[in-house]
């Protein structure tokens, strides 16, 4: 390959991972054309992309991004998985969800290199796996929102509590008062 055709493909790669924050890095070997179109639509339904890079290629298109550092997963024939916005346990549960269909329709399976993600390399399949478990951009914020609400929760029930107690006790006090009333009324006039 000549340098300029290198050249293009190294800005081209690079363009596509401009603003990328996360990256899967799989091994797309015995995956069949088919079961690759498959796997590479549903990856587009989730927001996702799937490219097969030339290894060096991918390292120097990466040199001035934030993906810089994830060529230690690239070793052999690479597919990265990524997407704009998207946070890698989404990118490593799609993966995972990938190797499990591929499993269940007794295809060749692949290689799962690892993810990157924030200058941290997460290896292999644990690797993977625990890129899944991270909660995603939306969790993290729900459960933040989740932990500022709930010292206001317990403050509006403490202040709620003792005036539905005094409320309930004085309709009790009404009722009883209510009903002796009468009784109390009728008793002088008989």
């Amino acid at each position: 390959m000549s340098k300029k055709v290198k050249s293009l493909i190294e800005k081209e790669t690079a363009a596509r991972l401009d603003g990328i924050e996360a990256v899967g890095v799989l091994n797309p070997r015995g995956i069949g054309a088919i079961a690759n179109n498959q796997m590479r639509r549903r990856f587009r339904e989730k927001n996702l992309r799937m490219t097969v890079v030339k290894n060096t290629l991918a390292t120097r298109a990466t040199a001035n991004s934030k993906l810089k550092g994830f060529e230690k997963l690239l070793d052999g024939p690479s597919a990265l998985v990524y997407g704009k916005g998207v946070s890698i346990s989404a990118i490593a549960r799609a993966i995972l969800e990938e190797k499990k269909v591929l499993e269940d329709n007794k295809k060749p399976l692949f290689e799962l290199r690892g993810a990157f993600f924030d200058g941290e390399v997460y290896v292999g399949d644990k690797g993977m796996e625990a890129a899944s478990k991270l909660p995603t951009r939306e969790e993290a914020i729900a459960s933040v929102i989740a932990a500022m609400l709930g010292p206001g929760r317990k403050l509006a029930a403490a202040l709620k509590g003792p005036g539905s107690k005094l409320g309930s006790i004085l309709k009790t006090i009404e009722e009883k008062g209510g009903t002796a009333a009468p009784a109390a009324e009728a008793a002088p006039a008989a």
